[in-house]
């Protein structure tokens, strides 16, 4: 990130996206969009479709050999420009729950340091795409009111929780998960209807102690359920005392479990 001058929240920059320039919907086309879990579960709400439906229509999940974890990115029609799904003549079909990426533009966020412990100064960054006419106007905005006219504030807080995973401590020194925990990774984050399923209609309730408020939450609230989520994710990937066993479980019945 040298290349790029580091912006502050109180840093100020201009910019305006309008319906009248020449490049409206422009960077809506040819472009990957990686999704956070917050994305799918907000677009997935405003189209009132399941967790399965909606990775299958409107997501790609590209997979390399040195990949980490599995990501999920926007899935582009198959045109001649390949225009995102939800682009119309007037913009965003779904902007009000448009995604992270789409939300910050034009604005890039970066990290000095990695560790969740001790995560240093984030910092921002101006990306500036040689077709955007929006760089030259007069609107003048500081980062903090940018990321409060964007709506920014609901993401932050499953970005810090999506952090607590992504850089944890156990991948220092190259560790990777298993095929069956990048599994529970992506069911958690991206299929909440299927973890949902998982925890009610396994045996997961009786070999884990879940307090009942929490059951009667996460039945219908799927904000609580990713919440619920990270806590099993840092038992079942990482081993911390997250989630309480019920009595005694032998190592198997945990794999299975």
């Amino acid at each position: 990130m040298e290349n790029f001058t580091q912006l502050k929240r109180n840093s100020k920059f201009c910019f305006s996206c309008k319906k009248e320039y020449s490049c409206f919907n422009q960077c809506c086309t040819d472009t990957n969009i990686f999704l956070t879990p917050y994305d799918v579960l907000r677009i997935r709400h405003r189209l009132k479709i399941s967790s399965e439906e909606f990775l299958e229509k409107y997501t790609i999940q590209p997979f390399t050999k040195d990949q980490k974890l599995p990501v999920v990115v926007l899935k582009l029609l198959d045109d001649e420009k390949k225009h995102c799904q939800f682009v119309t003549e007037d913009g965003c079909s779904i902007y009000e729950d448009r995604p992270w990426a789409c939300r910050m533009y034009p604005l890039g966020l970066a990290s000095q340091k990695t560790r969740i412990e001790d995560p240093g100064n984030e910092f921002f960054f101006l990306q500036k795409d040689g077709f955007c006419e929006g760089h030259s106007s007069k609107q003048e905005w500081t980062i903090d009111a940018w990321l409060q006219n964007q709506g920014i504030e609901p993401y932050e807080h499953f970005s810090r929780l999506f952090r607590q995973i992504v850089l944890h401590p156990y991948f220092d020194n190259g560790r990777d998960l298993s095929p069956q925990k990048m599994e529970i990774f992506h069911m958690v984050f991206y299929n909440l209807d299927k973890f949902r399923e998982f925890i009610f209609n396994s045996t997961f309730l009786k070999r884990f102690e879940v307090a009942k408020q929490t059951i009667e939450a996460i039945k219908t609230d799927d904000i609580k359920l990713m919440e619920f989520g990270v806590d099993w994710l840092k038992f079942s990937l990482f081993g911390e005392n997250t989630i309480k066993i019920r009595g005694e479980i032998s190592e198997d019945e945990l794999a299975r479990a």
